[in-house]
């Protein structure tokens, strides 16, 4: 444009003119009104590892006796009962991290790599066994604690869960105070068998970066929480220098030999569990026929745990925590077991006669179903229990 043929305005038509801008009505939807969008964050940013050291406060190698097999622990917390953490296949002690840092404040947490993944190390990497993996956690505890270890809670989450219950089912370890099994049903995991290889071999295995597999592991839909994700993914991985990527810790792919041993008759061997139990589930569909019925006899307590994925402790890992917590002071588990709280009777009122001394109360109702006891001289369990933690609630 050629500059010449341009007027220039003079004082009074300029004045003029932003005398007459001042004058026109603001608009409500007019752009000064409207506030200032803060800048976004990069991928790199929201999706940047964080440091396990925020939530647990140490870590260490157990290196178990006669053999080559090394496994990490991550710890947290100085008093009271240790819960005990197994993950899922394909996860890593990391898993727990954001609800260790809320269980610690009133009882210890151990969450141990398995083996094959994260920092563990171990002479059979591929012997996902579930005598194996069984083996492995009382090995880790005798080694931890010696002969007289502390009231230990199980905290299962999915193969984990299923390690749980086989440990907690041969009575492998004699502190046992509770045991908690997250998102893992026997029906519905043997179901699910046959399309686990064709998940694991579609699912993306290469990642540029280890920001690339978080950020994957959130859109993807197997994580929703990104803080959690932040933390435990990057204990998931290993770097490929042959291919200069990031690609998966666990070859869960070359395990499928074991995967039916994790599950087959895993309900019947929950039950049978003496210690006070507690299943966690992300949906009700997950119940199977044996649970079902052992539920409705009062034999454990369930619950649902609504808008949460697979991974209930790292998508809710407050609800997660609150619910562990609320568990070990409802069954009363201290540092050395289950406290019991003695009131000496007057001589003048025997104790009442034990056919009445329990009575049990069912309540039904369209959607929901609970056993409560209560004791003739006082209720067993709190009055304070959240009406979520009742079963099917």
């Amino acid at each position: 444009m050629d500059s010449s043929n341009l007027t220039t305005l003079s004082e009074e038509e300029t004045s003029g003119s932003e005398d007459q801008q001042q004058q026109q009505p603001v608009s409500a939807f007019a752009s000064a009104s409207v506030p200032i969008r803060p800048p976004t964050q990069s991928s790199l940013q929201k999706y940047a590892p964080l440091d396990w050291s925020a939530y647990f406060d140490r870590e260490d190698d157990i290196r178990i006796k006669d053999t080559e097999n090394v496994f990490h622990v991550y710890m947290a917390g100085t008093e009271g009962p240790v819960v005990f953490c197994l993950h899922g296949g394909g996860y890593s002690g990391l898993s727990f991290a954001l609800a260790a840092s809320i269980i610690k404040e009133k009882a210890r947490v151990v969450a141990m790599d398995m083996r094959g993944h994260g920092k563990s190390s171990a002479e059979n990497e591929l012997d996902l066994s579930i005598e194996t993996m069984c083996d492995d956690v009382v090995a880790v505890v005798k080694e931890m604690y010696g002969d007289s270890p502390p009231a230990i809670v199980l905290v299962g989450h999915s193969m984990g869960g299923s390690v749980a219950v086989h440990v907690a089912a041969k009575k492998s370890l004699p502190s046992l105070a509770g045991l908690i099994v997250v998102d893992v049903v026997e029906g519905t995991a043997m179901a699910s068998l046959i399309h686990m290889q064709k998940i694991l071999s579609t699912r993306m295995q290469h990642f540029s970066s280890i920001e690339k597999a978080i950020e994957w592991s959130i859109k993807g839909g197997s994580l929703r929480n990104v803080d959690s994700a932040r933390v435990s993914i990057p204990a998931t991985l290993k770097y490929d220098d042959s291919k200069k990527c990031y690609t998966h810790r666990a070859r869960l792919v070359e395990t499928e030999q074991y995967w039916r041993g994790w599950y087959e008759g895993l309900s019947e061997k929950y039950l049978s569990c003496t210690a006070p139990k507690l299943l966690l589930l992300a949906g009700t569909d997950r119940l199977d026929r044996a649970l079902t019925i052992g539920q409705m006899q009062g034999k454990f307590q369930m619950v649902v745990v609504r808008h949460t994925g697979h991974a209930i402790q790292e998508d809710v890992p407050e609800e997660f925590a609150t619910l562990v917590l609320n568990f070990i002071s409802r069954n009363r588990i201290g540092p050395h077991g289950v406290e019991v709280s003695c009131v000496e009777a007057p001589m003048s009122q025997p104790p009442p006669p034990k056919s009445s001394r329990w009575r049990v109360r069912y309540q039904d109702s369209a959607d929901h179903s609970s056993l409560n006891l209560e004791s003739d001289v006082g209720k067993s369990n709190d009055d304070n229990l959240l009406h979520d933690e009742q079963p099917f609630p």
